[in-house]
């Protein structure tokens, strides 16, 4: 079966020999644009109404002494530029509004026009493009979305602040003295199993040994914990503020201190603002999916776990505030043991049996 692509050479001869058939021509795919000339006429293929036509003397004198032509020649039409496009301008209180000496930038696109005063500006004076002020009340709806709830608690707040007198709790007094730094790691693809292990490894170290930990350590997963250990250190010194020590030349550096852990280990802490690792805990994470190709095209499903490491970073001052606590409970205590109070009562009855 002969197929539908082919065009013999000579098919439109033969149809035509054919008496009383209509031979209807082969309309290809390409299209051809239509050519539109503009008005006046100045097409290629336009010619005037009234053109004479020069003899031959003329058109070799035209050709080699040239003449200008008295038919209107073709005018081509322009788009006219693009009006320039204008800048905004920085609030009064933008922090950007200090250096305006580099090179503004244009925006691409349209821009949206500037609100215009109402007041008329003075004469002489150019009339200065500023955001238009914020109105509060746009924005109540997000930053206060529930008043009624906010008054309670600023109710509850003050009246909290008035029975206690202005005084604050331990705990807020030492959240006031001492920074902290919490830091959660991504998820790492092992087990908790593997992860433990490491993580009671440089609980209660220093941020600086338990990195020099990690880095000799033949566990695999040490090298996740190496890379989250460092990231923490640098987030509780950005961020927090920890670890910097006295600041300046002239600082008196402070005397080595000797504390006793709550294990019975003891230690000397030189600077008290060194970070340390006060807590490291395991978090259990998704279950991927892995696949086990095994012998004869059989494939088993794995479900490998993922886990992630949280620590706890704290200043060398936090753990010299729990020892001098711990020794100030001790004293209390061998203090109450040096006499009992005795009972109100006749020194001859203070025993209920005879004593001889």
């Amino acid at each position: 079966m002969a197929t539908m692509g082919n065009f013999h050479p000579y098919g439109q001869l033969i149809r035509s020999a054919r008496t009383g058939v209509t031979y209807v021509p082969r309309r290809t795919l390409t299209y051809t644009p239509i050519c539109r000339a503009e008005e006046g006429g100045n097409g290629p293929n336009d010619k005037p109404e009234t053109q004479k036509k020069g003899s031959t003397l003329s058109s070799i004198k035209n050709f080699f002494f040239g003449r200008k032509s008295d038919a209107p020649k073709p005018t081509i039409t322009r788009r006219t530029a693009a009006p320039m496009k204008r800048e905004g301008s920085l609030s009064a209180d933008s922090i950007f509004a200090e250096d305006e000496s580099s090179p503004k930038l244009i925006a691409s696109g349209r821009t949206p026009a500037a609100r215009k005063r109402a007041e008329p500006s003075a004469e002489g004076e150019e009339e200065e493009l500023t955001i238009e002020t914020r109105n509060r009340m746009n924005m109540q709806a997000v930053l206060d979305p529930r008043p009624q709830a906010r008054i309670r608690w600023q109710r509850k707040m003050v009246i909290r602040e008035i029975r206690r007198r202005g005084r604050l709790t331990k705990a807020e007094k030492i959240m006031r003295a001492e920074r902290e730094s919490l830091s959660k790691s991504h998820w790492f693809k092992t087990s908790i199993k593997k992860l433990g292990p490491l993580a009671r490894q440089i609980a209660g170290k220093n941020i600086d040994e338990a990195i020099l930990q990690m880095r000799f350590s033949k566990k695999k997963a040490a090298k996740d914990v190496l890379e989250h250990l460092q990231h923490a250190k640098n987030v509780a010194v950005v961020r927090s503020g920890m670890g910097l020590g006295a600041v300046g030349p002239d600082a008196e550096k402070p005397k080595p201190t000797k504390i006793t852990l709550k294990s019975g280990e003891r230690m000397t802490i030189t600077d008290p603002s060194s970070i340390y690792i006060a807590q490291a805990w395991v978090n259990r994470g998704p279950y991927g999916v892995d696949y086990d190709h095994r012998a004869r095209g059989q494939i088993n499903r794995l479900r490998p776990p993922h886990t992630s490491l949280s620590v706890l970073l704290k200043e060398e001052k936090t753990r010299i505030r729990e020892w001098e606590d711990r020794e100030a409970k001790a004293l209390r205590e061998r203090k109450t043991r040096l006499w009992t109070q005795l009972p109100d009562r006749k020194i001859t009855g203070q025993n209920q049996y005879y004593s001889w």
